[in-house]
């Protein structure tokens, strides 16, 4: 499985429906589970994003279709990028030339 970071944005039919965002984040959740995914962890920030999550996927196919599923609702708008931990980090860096 590989590890994505999605940085999201609040519409604004997000933020005005903001109290709604904790149950939203639950459904996200369990959307990821449906697909094959696990949400490792989900955080709301202040600064130039409202949130993230990172998400254990088994391919690009199955992060694409959750974060597209979720960003179609209308209440934000998604960054994803792919996550690399200590060790898959180290495998990379060998392959550089």
């Amino acid at each position: 499985m590989s590890k994505y970071v999605i940085l999201w944005k609040w519409t604004e039919k997000g933020i005005a429906n903001v109290q709604q965002s904790p149950d939203r984040a639950e459904a996200f959740i369990a959307a990821a589970g449906k697909l094959g995914a696990k949400v490792e962890m989900f955080l709301w920030t202040a600064g130039p994003y409202d949130g993230l999550a990172v998400v254990e996927a088994p391919d690009h196919e199955t992060i694409s279709a959750l974060s597209l599923s979720t960003s179609r609702l209308g209440n934000l708008s998604a960054l994803t990028l792919r996550a690399y931990d200590l060790a898959e980090f180290r495998k990379v860096v060998g392959r550089v030339t």
